[in-house]
């Protein structure tokens, strides 16, 4: 397994809240279709998106789907998450989503071996392969003939096309906040993880 070193981005955030009153209707817009979801506010990668209406509005409702809708279950769900927060050193969505994680079954010890960029000697076969699909996508662009048919035995053919869609979206998440070097409360990957929430 070959994770890189966890390496935050540091700074000034570079695209900080702007005042609802200075927005366009574009703006205003968009981010009225995203307080309607569950997430119900602008914060995290959508106060940089916001800058791109457009994208932002594409953007939550395939997030949307993929985080509240799609058929891969809530456990499986939050560990990819979690796994593509720790390639991308991506400390924002690894303080959301890592709680959510564990409270859905995750346990402890495989998200601090996770962190440390290793697997877990002792984690389930579907978590396993949950990691294995994610870092071998991210490192090799492609997925081979045995892990695809492992995946599919697990998750279907649908729940497979999905956990690609999630790998890809939360990396877009990340890439955006990598860039935007959005600001996260605490310290970066600290552990344990706590039961706060995120979206």
């Amino acid at each position: 397994m070959n994770f890189p070193a966890l390496n935050p981005v540091e700074g000034a955030d570079r695209f900080p809240p702007t005042d609802p009153a200075d927005w366009d209707d574009a703006m205003r817009a968009a981010a009225a279709a995203l307080i309607a979801t569950p997430r119900g506010e602008v914060r995290g990668p959508f106060v940089p998106l916001l800058r791109s209406p457009d994208l932002l509005d594409r953007t939550q409702k395939l997030g949307e789907f993929l985080r509240y809708r799609c058929g891969v279950e809530e456990r499986l769900r939050e560990f990819a998450i979690c796994v593509i927060a720790r390639l991308w050193s991506q400390p924002y969505e690894w303080r959301a989503h890592a709680p959510l994680a564990a409270r859905a079954g995750v346990a402890q010890a495989t998200l601090a071996a996770l962190r440390d960029g290793r697997a877990a000697p002792d984690m389930p076969a579907d978590e396993r392969l949950i990691l294995d699909f994610c870092t071998a996508l991210d490192a090799d662009r492609r997925i081979d003939d045995d892990l695809h048919t492992r995946t599919v035995a697990i998750l279907g053919e649908s729940g497979t096309i999905e956990l690609v869609g999630l790998c890809g979206y939360y990396a877009l998440l990340a890439m955006v906040m990598n860039v935007a070097r959005t600001p996260y409360s605490g310290v970066a990957f600290e552990f344990p993880v706590d039961g706060s929430t995120g979206r």
